[in-house]
C-alpha cells in the first residue's frame, strides 16, 4: 500500500507552478516528487469518490501521475496547477468508466474525512422542503454516472458552470441544461423513495 500521507515538513517553499517550471527546466525528479507529496492524497480521494473502490482508486491515482509526467510540458503559464491536475484526474476516471462500461458510483462527500455537514447544506439547497439525507443519498445512487458527476461537481464540490463545461468538454449552455435535467431526476427519485416509505 502506497504511503499517501502528505509531507507536512517539506523543505520546498516553491508554489506548485514554480515546481512545474523547475521540473521542466531541470528534469530533476525532486520537484515532481514534491508535487506528488502535495497532491497524492487529494487525487486519491477524487478517484475514490468516483470509483468507490480503494484499490482501484490507488491504481488510477498512480496512472494519473504517470500521465502527468508526459503532460507537464502542456501546462500553460498563468494557469492554476491544482485545477489542471484535477481536470486530468476527472477526465481519466471518466475515460476509464466509459471504456470499461462499468457503473461508477459516487461516494457521497459526507463519507469522506472532514466533509460532514457540507453535503447536508449543499444538497438540501436543491429542495424547497426539508429532506431526509438517507433517502437523498439513495436517490443519488439511482442517477446515471454523468448526472451524479454533475450534481457532485456543482453542489458538493462548488465548481463553476465554466469549470464543469471544461471537464465534460462541452458548452456552458449544455451544462446548465444537463444540471436542470439531473436535478429533476434527483427530485423524482427522492419523492419516489419517500412515497415507498422505505426509510421510515
Amino acid at each position: 500500500m502506497v504511503d499517501l500521507r502528505s509531507n507536512s515538513c517539506s523543505e520546498h517553499n516553491s508554489t506548485d507552478e514554480e515546481l512545474v517550471r523547475l521540473f521542466l527546466e531541470s528534469r530533476d525528479n525532486r520537484h515532481f516528487r514534491e508535487l506528488y507529496e502535495r497532491y497524492a492524497l487529494k487525487v486519491y480521494q477524487r478517484c475514490l469518490t468516483l470509483t468507490k473502490d480503494a484499490t482501484r482508486a490507488e491504481d488510477i491515482m498512480h496512472d494519473v501521475f504517470l500521465k502527468l509526467i508526459h503532460k507537464m510540458g502542456s501546462f500553460k503559464t498563468g494557469a492554476k496547477f491544482s485545477t489542471w491536475l484535477f481536470t486530468i484526474t476527472h477526465n481519466h476516471c471518466m475515460d476509464l468508466a466509459r471504456g470499461s462500461k462499468r457503473k461508477v458510483i459516487l461516494v457521497h462527500e459526507a463519507e469522506m474525512p472532514g466533509c460532514v455537514g457540507k453535503e447536508e447544506f449543499s444538497l438540501q439547497g436543491l429542495f424547497e422542503e426539508d429532506v431526509n439525507l438517507v433517502k437523498l443519498r439513495a436517490a443519488l445512487d439511482l442517477l446515471g454516472l454523468e448526472d451524479k458527476a454533475m450534481i457532485y461537481l456543482r453542489y458538493l464540490d462548488d465548481r463553476s458552470i465554466r469549470d464543469i463545461a471544461n471537464l465534460f468538454r462541452t458548452t456552458e449552455s449544455a451544462v446548465k441544461m444537463r444540471l436542470l435535467r439531473s436535478r429533476r431526476k434527483l427530485r423524482k427519485w427522492y419523492h419516489k423513495l419517500s412515497e415507498e416509505r422505505k426509510f421510515f
